[in-house]
Formats: C-alpha cells, structure tokens, sequence
C-alpha cells in the first residue's frame, strides 16, 4: 500500500498532480449537477471541490497550480472570443444598441455598488480588503473570467502576496446564481408583467417580422418593360437582391444567368428576402399556382456543406454559380440560421448552401465547394493556436495610462479574447480558418474552465476557512447579494418602462450581461420563443469583454 500513499502525497511527481486534477474535476462536476429547487451550480462546483483539496493538504507546488490556472483561462477565454466572434460586431443593430447599452449600464452599476459596499461595511485602510471585494464582486456576477483577469491584474500589483480573491468569489458565487434569478422574477412584479401578453406579443411580432428570412415564389412576367431585358439589368433597376433559380420560356425549363433575356409570359421560380417579395412581384407580374420543383425535370436542389478552405471568404458574386457552373445558389444556412444568398455575402467553412441546377453540375459544385461532414470534424488546431500566439502578444502590450501605478495590459484574458473575436469575424480575411463545430468549441472551453477552477480552488483551499469563518466571509455573501440584485432591479425596469423591451428579451439580456446559463435556462423555461436566447447572445459578447476588461481596470487603478 505504500505506493498508494505515494501517490497521493508526493506532490511533486506528475502521477500525483494528474490525480489531484482528475480527483477535484470529477467530484466537482458531479456534485454541480445536483439541483437545489431546480437550480444547479453546473461547472463551478469544481471551485469548491478545489477550496475543499487544498483545505485538506490535498495540492501540488504553487508554480504548477498556476501554469495550469493560466493556460486554462487562455484556453476558455480564447474559445468564447472564437464563438461570439461572428456575431458580436452583428449585434449592435437599432435593439441591440439599447440592450447592450443597458448592459453596460448594468456593469458599471454592479462596479458602483461594490464600492458603496466598500466605503460602507469595510475597513477601507487594508490594503488588501478591496481586492477581496473585487473577488466579491465576480462571484457575485458569477463571472469567472472575470475572476481570472483580476487574479492577473493583482499578480502585476502585489506580486506573490496578491490577496486570495478566490475565497470572496466563493462565498458570492451561490447567492449570485440565486439572486439573479430571483431578481429577474423580482422585476417581473415591480412591472405588472403578464407572461401570457408578452407571449402574445413575440407571436405578434414573429408573424410581422419579414427582415432576411429567404422567400420562394413562382411569377409570371406581365410587365412590358422587361421585355428583351437581361437579368442584370432587371436586378440593377430594381436594385433588390434576388436570384431567379428557375425560368420556362416556350415550355422549355432552364437555369438562368445574368445574361437570359426576359419576355412576356415568361415563368420563374424567384428567391428573395421576404421583406422584398411584394416589391418584386410588383415590377414582375404575379405569383403563380404552380410548382416548377413538382415537375418532371432535369432540375435538382441540393444543400452542399462548404468545408474547402479555399473557398473561405469569397463572396457568391466572385464564385460565378450561374455563368460558370450553371447553377444557382437559393439560400444559406449558417449556424442553423437560413440567410438570404445575397452577392456580396461572404462564404464561410460551415456554411451550407442550396444550390439549384442540373444534376451533374450540382455534383461539380459540390465538389469545389467541399462537402464532407468529415473534414469539419477536424478541429482547425492551427487557427486556435495562432489566434492564442497573438492574443498574447496583444496582451503584453504595456498602455501608460496617467494616474495607473503600473501600465495597463489586457492580459492573458483581455488579448486572447479581444483577437479571438477578431479571428472569428475577419479570420476568413488571412485565410485563416476558424469554423470550430459546436461539439467541439464546448469541450476545449470546458477543460479550460475546470482547469481554472480547479487551480484557482486549491490554491485557495489552504485560507478559505479562515477567510469565512474568523474573517468577513458572511459580510462578503451579503455584500455580494446586494451587488447582484441592484444593479438588475434598476436595469430591468428601465428595460421595460423606458425602452418597452418585451419581458423575456429583458431577462435573456441580463442573464447575459451576468454572463450566467442558470439564469438563462430559467428564462427559456418559461417562454416557448427564442426571445430569452436572443437576449443573451447580443449582449453577451460586449458584457464578456467589459467585464474582463473591467476587472483589470478596478485592480490597477484602486488596487495599486
């Protein structure tokens, strides 16, 4: 039985600090799947089989701990920068403006409560009191990159005497999880919320909403004008994005290009955004009762997955579907999203595409394009690691900034995630490609996350108790409650009475803005639409990125 014992306390051998890992991760995401009135603390709870190993002597050298802490946080933050990064530039549309304003109302609200707290329930001459109410601070918004910002941020400062912030993060995060919820149900009331009108209205307005979903009808042409014109002079007068991916002319079938003339009774199978169908019909001549694909026809439609790296980044226009390859492209689907096939809209790796043709050059298509399912379950490895080579580069960058003690840099967490987003929105611009399949971006942020929590727990472990029961713990889960629910019980109802935002839109955006998937699956509970999961995803990308940023900024410029 000795090498047994050897094994779990001979701390320096890799056997025992694989084992120390493999034993915190497995408890901790085990317990964190057992749900208290519903509510679980999923992934977390590997913090606190984290505090509960170092606590007992269960740990491994401090240098260790924390090249794992830091390359897990690379990793988590660097994979969420990789999955916003499409849309976080998308997301500040007219709504998304507002909801993303109102989160960033909220974080700097939650900033200003915490200092309140500070000046009103702590000793504000230790030194080392505010960096724990920074650790408050995320756990109450229940942040962990944030956490590991800060972490870094009081590293540059206090170097190895940086205060175990780990311990108010712990002593928050519970009440955190909890608060946000209740105080979303909380602004429910304070409105006078009715869930069954706001359902009515989302049903409203997803019946009214005619933006970008692509739209197929059949159409005659009546309009006299267009007789003897080309399709590019007719899409050029209209200057309205179609694709016309059928035409019978004398009884004859075909696919048209930019070049076909158009005649009087000519017929026409037209894709466009349903936003224009009216518009077009009207120029055209009207729709009619027939179905071009129902007919016994050379013609074949089929969705091609585009997994060719070369193809990234080109637009429809330059690929020439109908003059070179006698095709058409109907529509595309990114991310299970059908978008209009506009010209000028960039393909990307993942995407998969309609195309319309003869069937033999359809194949040809298919080819080019790539379409094996695959060579998407790859893993881009390169893109990730490049992305992580320069996101660390970009946070080194010293920025003197007047007043800070030392200059301000982005970090481990601010660059990787900063150039992450970049990569995922322009990456196909340096043919860099960064399709990641869900499955997969999930796994690599995963290990990152319980790499972290895992570290960060068992370096706490050894001062936890102390910290809670001898020193303010209880005044941190207080404090940490407050700074969870005041800034929501402020933002929602300026959400609703100011803005008019639709209640479940309002608690997708904070569940967002606090970064928080409990709070969000408690919103997608109660509503049967995707207003909660719209929400969330437009302010989540800004909301992540302030509130790592943020954490860098209180540390240096308070902290110092």
């Amino acid at each position: 039985m000795d090498w047994l014992i050897e094994l779990f306390t001979t701390t320096d051998s890799v056997a025992h600090i694989a084992l120390l890992y493999a034993v915190v991760i497995a408890i901790g995401v085990y317990l964190g799947k057992i749900k208290v009135f519903g509510i679980s603390l999923g992934v977390t709870f590997v913090l606190f089989a984290g505090i509960v190993a170092g606590h007992i002597g269960f740990s491994a050298p401090t240098n260790i701990l924390t090249f794992v802490q830091d390359f897990g946080l690379i990793l988590f933050v660097f994979m969420i920068g990789l999955q916003v990064g499409p849309g976080f530039f998308e997301s500040f549309g007219t709504a998304g403006i507002k909801l993303n304003g109102l989160a960033a109302t909220a974080i700097a609200l939650n900033i200003a409560v915490m200092f309140a707290c500070y000046f009103v329930f702590f000793n504000t001459d230790d030194k080392t009191t505010l960096p724990m109410m920074v650790g408050t601070l995320y756990g109450a918004v229940t942040n962990t990159p944030g956490l590991g910002a800060a972490n870094e941020a009081l590293g540059t400062v206090f170097g190895s005497s940086a205060p175990p912030i780990a311990s108010a993060y712990a002593c928050a995060y519970p009440l955190g999880v909890l608060g946000i919820i209740g105080a979303t149900v909380l602004v429910r009331y304070l409105c006078r919320i009715k869930l069954e009108k706001e359902e009515e209205q989302l049903q409203a307005q997803e019946s009214g909403n005619v933006a970008k979903k692509p739209y197929k009808m059949h159409l005659e042409v009546t309009n006299q004008y267009l007789e003897g014109k080309t399709l590019l002079q007719v899409h050029d007068f209209l200057n309205r994005d179609f694709v016309v991916s059928r035409l019978v002319h004398n009884g004859e079938l075909s696919i048209p290009n930019r070049d076909t003339l158009f005649h009087l009774g000519d017929q026409m199978l037209i894709v466009c955004a349903e936003a224009d169908q009216e518009a077009i019909m009207a120029f055209i001549g009207p729709k009619l009762d027939i179905d071009f694909e129902q007919q016994d026809q050379p013609l074949v439609s089929k969705r091609i997955l585009v997994t060719n790296p070369a193809i990234n980044g080109k637009t429809l226009a330059s690929m020439h579907f109908s003059s070179v390859h006698g095709v058409n492209v109907t529509r595309l689907t990114r991310h299970g999203m059908d978008l209009f096939a506009s010209a000028s809209l960039p393909l990307q790796v993942g995407d998969r595409i309609m195309v319309v043709g003869p069937e033999d050059a359809v194949d040809r298509v298919a080819t080019k394009m790539g379409n094996s399912v695959r060579r998407l379950n790859a893993p881009n490895i390169a893109t990730i690691f490049v992305g992580i080579f320069l996101g660390l580069i970009f946070g080194s960058l010293p920025i003197a900034i007047p007043g800070m003690p030392v200059p301000l840099k982005l970090g481990l967490a601010g660059g990787p995630l900063i150039i992450a987003i970049l990569i995922g929105r322009y990456g196909y611009k340096i043919k860099l490609v960064t399709y990641t399949s869900t499955s997969a971006n999930m796994m690599l942020r995963e290990i990152g996350l319980v790499l972290f929590l895992a570290s960060v727990g068992i370096k706490a472990g050894a001062t936890f108790l102390q910290t809670v029961v001898q020193g303010d713990g209880l005044l941190y889960v207080l404090t940490g409650f407050l700074i969870t629910i005041i800034p929501i019980l402020i933002v929602g109802p300026i959400a609703r009475l100011r803005f008019r935002f639709n209640y479940f839109t309002i608690a997708g955006m904070l569940a967002g803005t606090y970064t928080d998937p409990p709070a969000l699956a408690y919103a997608n509970s109660i509503c049967s639409k995707d207003a909660p999961a719209i929400g969330y995803s437009t302010v989540y990308p800004l909301a992540m990125f302030l509130r790592i940023l943020t954490a860098q900024l209180v540390v240096l410029f308070f902290c110092g």
